[in-house]
């Protein structure tokens, strides 16, 4: 039993367990058991922070179905091994060298010191980020529908954003609220977070820590990881945002009939919704092929490393188009803000890519051979979302097939536990050789 055997054996038991809870009559708005496909595709869904769902949870679900989707979404983004520890912190067990390295795995941190601290400091990022936005979410919803839906509608929306999970208890998720710049700015806030990753915000944390306090003994370096991470979200956003304004602009069905200051709301959270979100506040399937094609390749590259949100990972998007400027500059050297990177690194970015390919163009062939009438950018469009943990659809989530359903299932678990984190735990751990081989010229390109 490695450590990747039992980061995937651990979600997919947290899976079965959200199926059971899901399958129960107390689940549901009618009081009667749930299908086992819908069941254990929302149990995927949650767990794997995708939001892609089968049916509406706002009206097929009863409140415990509801808070049983919340919850898994919770355990999804934290992860199961930061979520096992957590719970080991609390009852004042100790942990061992086994875990320390699979908490080191799980969060892809580049050693293993201080994992209790690290454990401890997610945790409390996580509630207060979710307790705040809570508390923002309470003045847009509790008006219109009293304080104890209000307040469950705040919380599940909350959990949801920052979890990068996507699921809403409204029909038409949250286009209801596109002109609302509370629900807009605090949902896209939560999320933008959620995705950087924990060590960004630590580090940002304690920037603004020492900047309050006036600590400027010696000016803070920022990891590489940091800058990466947040320059790549930038210039993300502000891309998808210009793009989605200029192409959506001239579609009545999305931006058209809207007023200046709605077009850029909704422009601005479409742009950053497909960082692995899921909420929507424009009817997807109504926008043009090229907006759909910009999603998709939004929904691909996806989040940062170490946070809740999914797709290939801004970090491994700058190692190879690092990589690409390297080649066009004629240097043997990869270089990211006057530092190196590492040949290992080079190798694992090609790696997620050919994999994250790999698997999209497998689940986009086979759904085309279950379901032949349906669109192929559709089809793509689904696999990508399912992949990436994204969860936004252009509405064929539930008119699929159930071979179709199944794929995706599968899909979304690869996407959570990650191509080469899988490809591990069936072949099992790499075994160091001391065997080198002749070099020799290959024609490439």
């Amino acid at each position: 039993m490695t450590v990747a055997r039992t980061i995937c054996l651990g979600f997919l038991a947290v899976i079965a367990v959200g199926t059971i809870l899901l399958m129960m009559p107390f689940s549901t708005s009618n009081s009667t058991w749930n299908d086992l496909i819908v069941a254990l595709f929302t149990s995927t869904s949650a767990v794997c922070v995708t939001g892609l769902s089968v049916v509406d949870p706002g009206t097929y679900f009863s409140f415990w179905g509801q808070l049983f989707i919340a919850l898994l979404a919770q355990i999804g983004g934290l992860g199961y091994m930061t979520t096992t520890t957590f719970l080991i912190l609390l009852i004042g067990r100790r942990f061992d060298m086994r875990q320390k390295i699979a908490i080191q795995q799980a969060l892809d941190r580049p050693g293993m010191s201080g994992s209790a601290q690290v454990i401890r400091s997610i945790i409390a990022t996580t509630l207060i980020f979710e307790i705040t936005g809570v508390f923002l979410l309470l003045p847009a919803f509790v008006p219109e529908y009293g304080w104890s839906k209000g307040l469950w509608l705040a919380i599940f929306h909350s959990i949801n954003a920052w979890n990068n999970a996507g699921f809403s208890l409204f029909k038409d998720n949250l286009i209801g609220y596109q002109s609302s710049f509370l629900v807009v700015f605090t949902i896209t806030i939560l999320i933008i977070f959620g995705g950087i990753g924990y060590q960004v915000i630590l580090e940002m944390y304690l920037w603004l820590r020492d900047r309050i306090l006036q600590k400027s003994i010696k000016m803070q370096i920022f990891s590489l990881d940091f800058k990466v991470a947040t320059s790549t979200t930038v210039i993300l956003l502000l891309t998808g945002f210009v793009a989605f304004f200029c192409i959506e602009i001239r579609n009545p069905e999305t931006f058209g009939s809207l007023n200046l200051r709605d077009q850029i709301l909704v422009a601005w959270f479409q742009s950053v919704t497909p960082r692995t979100a899921g909420f929507n506040t424009i009817d997807i399937g109504k926008m043009t092929t090229a907006g759909l094609f910009i999603t998709i390749a939004l929904m691909f590259l996806g989040a940062s490393p170490g946070g809740t949100g999914g797709g290939m990972k801004t970090t491994t998007l700058r190692v190879l188009t690092s990589c690409t400027k390297a080649i066009l500059q004629g240097k043997e050297e990869v270089l990211l803000y006057d530092r190196k990177i590492a040949i290992s690194l080079i190798l694992k970015a090609v790696g997620v890519l050919v994999g994250s390919v790999a698997t999209v163009i497998l689940a986009t062939i086979l759904i085309s051979l279950t379901d032949p009438t349906l669109d192929f950018i559709k089809i793509l469009f689904e696999v990508v979302s399912a992949f990436a943990t994204v969860g936004l659809s252009t509405g064929i989530t539930g008119t699929i097939s159930t071979t179709a359903k199944l794929i995706l299932i599968v899909t979304m678990y690869v996407g959570r536990v990650g191509v080469l984190l899988l490809m591990s735990s069936i072949l099992g751990d790499p075994r160091p050789t001391r065997i080198h081989y002749p070099e020799e010229n290959l024609l490439v390109g």
